[in-house]
């Protein structure tokens, strides 16, 4: 009776919204492949009558509540099967709190030895960012060799963090202790090979491919396409792309990200009007991409047209980008009227309008609306709001600000000092800007915070604190011709000839075309 009310709640609430019979036992199946066979005698556990649950995660807190239950007046829980569903589950929910929780009810013997359970476990803190955590149970897992199910895993969670190096130390050592990789394993390799730019990686990953059968994959061909691409060699991932028998929306996608990245904005176009002729759908990244590229006014009239006539004009990157390419044009005005219309905004909407007005006082508008909105500010924010007030003069503003910082848990970076700088600079304050790099930062200041100073100094006519940030500047951007331009347009301006031949003279000896 227990056993079966619990089936009932996980059958009803927590499985995927599919009716039809073959179609859930494809998934039991999927559920089931590492987990050991259901054992003969089902534990009993203690079920409690509740109110209905309203939504799959809540019966999925019910019935780890029960477990917890159960647990704690002495039954023994060990049912793999079981175990191996409710994290498959909490994976397709993302519930990744109720996982931990499962992890605390899994016997240490059970998770040893049984890959199934130990599977799943890792997938689901991997694919949540719990790297760590993921990375513990990796290594407890003593029959973890059997597949590459761990291995991928692992691979993914830390190439979707960003954590290149480690995805491409964990693939190596499962080609050292002879873990086969399949058509999952390759493109999460891929993806740290072209987030690191090693292209000599990628190709050794390339010929591993082929030598593996999986070179007709489709999965691992525009994997191989992202990777040329941002590696930089796009000609070889044009001809990838050209050899991939059955394109989907990922592979021109791929394409066209790579044509944009390295600015090849005609290839950007005329592939993204290939990929329409060729009956392919473009999605939200395939228009938020070909409009990032700037393209000319006649093309984005018509891309605007297109997303009207599909119905899609309100999807998130769509209208972020779409008052992105209209505030570039100058269009200010169509990128307002686009704002104030989207029934829904992100951080990026608002981060985009106040960084388009950045020299205007709408910016301080929308960050205003923004903060009464209730949606907080992160460190983008910072820099265009920073930026209005230097250009505004409003220091106090930009003061405040500033501090506000600390707030939102957001730590000054190299940038928001440099617009800390600035709005002390523009605003005639040389001796406070000057206290910033001296007294405020953490960290040695870097070519843009003592660039926005030496500006300072030549508009404002500052010989003593001018000649510090250019012989900074001299030592940080040895090769950048404009601070010795700026340090001697300082002394000629105050009569200081000779000074001004002085670095003249040492422009030449560095081999500057004066």
């Amino acid at each position: 009776m227990a056993v079966s009310m619990q089936c009932q709640i996980l059958n009803t609430f927590c499985l995927k919204k599919n009716t039809n019979k073959k179609q859930n036992q494809q998934k039991h199946n999927q559920i089931s492949k590492f987990s050991l066979p259901k054992s003969s005698s089902p534990t009993r556990l203690l079920i409690h009558q509740k109110p209905s649950p309203r939504t799959k995660l809540q019966a999925l807190g019910n019935v780890v509540d029960d477990l917890e239950a159960s647990v704690k007046n002495g039954i023994k829980i060990d049912d793999p099967s079981m175990f191996s569903s409710l994290l498959e589950t909490c994976f397709n929910l993302e519930a990744v709190e109720q996982g931990i929780r499962i992890h605390c009810l899994i016997p240490e013997k059970l998770l040893r030895r049984n890959v199934g359970v130990s599977s799943k476990l890792l997938r689901l803190y991997a694919s949540n960012g719990y790297i760590e955590e993921a990375h513990q149970v990796f290594d407890y897992m003593s029959e973890r060799n059997s597949s590459a199910f761990a291995w991928n895993s692992l691979i993914s969670g830390y190439s979707e963090m960003g954590l290149y190096e480690d995805a491409l130390a964990l693939y190596f050592q499962m080609v050292e202790e002879d873990v086969e990789p399949d058509g999952f394993t390759f493109p999460r390799v891929l993806k740290a090979c072209g987030g690191l730019g090693l292209i000599h990686v990628g190709e050794e990953v390339h010929r591993e491919i082929i030598r593996r059968g999986y070179g007709n994959d489709g999965f691992v061909l525009n994997g191989l396409v992202d990777m040329y691409a941002k590696c930089g060699d796009i000609v070889r991932a044009r001809k990838v792309f050209d050899k991939i028998p059955s394109k989907d929306v990922v592979s021109w996608n791929s394409m066209l990200t790579g044509y944009v990245k390295h600015e090849l904005l005609f290839d950007a176009t005329v592939i993204f009007r290939q990929m329409i002729q060729d009956g392919y759908e473009p999605d939200s990244i395939s228009i938020s991409t070909i409009l990032t590229a700037r393209p000319s006014p006649k093309l984005v009239s018509q891309i605007h047209g297109w997303v009207l006539r599909k119905g899609t004009e309100w999807s998130l990157p769509i209208a972020n980008s779409l008052i992105f390419v209209y505030s570039n044009q100058g269009r200010l005005d169509r990128a307002r009227w686009l704002f104030d219309q989207m029934p829904e905004r992100d951080l990026v909407s608002w981060n985009t309008m106040i960084s388009v007005h950045n020299k205007h006082p709408n910016a301080i508008v929308y960050f205003q609306r923004m903060l009464n909105a209730n949606i907080s500010p992160d460190a983008i924010t910072f820099v265009s709001i920073l930026t209005a007030y230097a250009h505004l003069r409003m220091v106090k503003d930009g003061e405040r600000s500033f501090s506000m910082m600390e707030k939102y848990g957001i730590i000054p970076s190299m940038e928001h000092y440099a617009c800390l700088v600035n709005l002390y600079g523009r605003a005639g304050l040389i001796d406070d800007a000057y206290k910033v790099i001296t007294d405020k930062m953490q960290f040695e200041a870097g070519p843009t915070v003592w660039g926005a100073l030496l500006h300072a100094c030549c508009v404002h006519g500052n010989v003593d604190i001018g000649e510090i940030a250019a012989e900074n500047l001299f030592e940080l951007e040895a090769d950048n011709d404009h601070n010795f331009k700026l340090l001697m347009q300082i002394y000629s301006e105050v009569g200081r000839l000779e000074d001004v031949e002085r670095v003249r003279v040492m422009m030449v000896s560095r081999g500057f075309d004066l």
